[in-house]
């Protein structure tokens, strides 16, 4: 069994946003795999499908970014998910647009939707796969993540919701550390 959360904000008016690319990518995941019904139910839309002999489930908080863990810890309960078997999904301004990342483990990077989750669950073992936004340039933080990106950079940040799209199948019919070496390690050279 596998849970794959997408962070974003619910909302007409916050869809395709860099906050949003969470959102994006599993939804990107559910057309991938033929999953299409959607419940809502835990403060967020769920759905559940096969994969590659898995269970997989794919999570959308509608708490708005920040509360996502008020989402995501009852969802968990109920289902009985332990955390090695989550993937969060998020935008993340650490990383260029174009690029993305995939980890293990660790801090939440200052990303306020995964922070909530890793302190409801009690734990920072939480897979996590980023997507770049890049930094705002003259904008405050929260006008630039609630904004739609340009052209240029939105077909960059499409390319890499595409790959991690990719990565997460990967990780769903292999395992996580070999999507790791496999994808950071593939895009790291496209990038030299």
């Amino acid at each position: 069994m596998k849970l794959i959360i997408g962070l974003g904000n619910p909302g007409i008016k916050y869809e395709h946003t860099r906050h949003n690319m969470g959102f994006d990518v599993v939804d990107m995941l559910a057309e991938d795999i033929q999953i299409s019904t959607y419940k809502n139910k835990f403060n967020g839309l769920y759905a559940r499908g096969e994969f590659e002999g898995e269970t997989v489930y794919i999570l959308k908080p509608l708490t708005f970014m920040n509360l996502s863990g008020e989402c995501v810890k009852p969802f968990v309960d109920y289902f009985k998910i332990p955390s090695e078997d989550i993937i969060v999904v998020m935008d993340d301004m650490a990383l260029e647009p174009g690029r993305f990342r995939l980890r293990q483990k660790g801090s939440s990077g200052g990303q306020k939707g995964l922070a909530n989750i890793m302190s409801l669950l009690k734990t920072n073992n939480i897979k996590r796969v980023r997507i770049g936004t890049g930094e705002p340039h003259g904008s405050n933080v929260v006008d630039y993540v609630l904004t739609v990106p340009q052209k240029e950079e939105a077909e960059k940040i499409a390319e890499a919701q595409e790959e991690a799209t990719l990565a997460i199948k990967y990780a769903i019919a292999t395992n996580y550390d070999k999507a790791m070496t496999k994808f950071n390690v593939k895009k790291q050279k496209e990038l030299v």
